[in-house]
């Protein structure tokens, strides 16, 4: 079940075209994933509970060197994608390889863009795109001392 969530970036619009085409409200969010946790799944659920299919932009290995550094991602895209595909409240999956979904999200454009409260309004990616058809763009909070940088750094410093 796990392999058939994750659709291939040249797949895509038409996967987004035939749910549009069944009336699903399509949510769209993106992200690295790497070493997944508490606050992910979270974050998740409640962006899946926006609308009826959960589509999560994963950024590829490359793309998560550019942004996190050469030492990550520590969990590969193949891995990082199993493992969120696994979870019931995501319906697909697609890996991307640019420094941004921007190309992903013109793609699908789907009707919401969540991301992590930690993102300003104005430097949400595809936000803009998004609002000019009417859809909508969504913080969600973040769970208060979950993250994965967090995480890297507390098992760095145990023996």
């Amino acid at each position: 079940m796990t392999g058939k969530k994750i659709t291939a970036f040249s797949k895509v619009k038409a996967l987004a075209s035939r749910l549009r085409a069944k009336g699903k409200r399509i949510v769209f969010t993106n992200g690295c994933f790497d070493i997944l946790h508490s606050g992910h799944v979270k974050y998740l659920e409640k962006a899946s509970s926006l609308g009826d299919v959960l589509i999560l932009g994963l950024n590829s290995d490359r793309s998560v060197k550019k942004i996190k550094g050469p030492s990550r991602p520590i969990v590969g895209q193949k891995d990082r994608a199993a493992v969120v595909a696994s979870l019931g409240f995501v319906d697909h999956v697609v890996v991307f390889g640019d420094a941004t979904p921007l190309k992903l999200i013109k793609a699908i454009r789907p009707d919401i863009i969540v991301k992590g409260a930690d993102w300003k309004p104005g430097k949400i990616v595809g936000a803009d795109l998004v609002k000019s058809y009417g859809g909508k763009v969504v913080a969600i909070p973040l769970v208060k001392g979950r993250s994965t940088t967090g995480l890297i750094r507390r098992m760095s410093r145990r023996p």
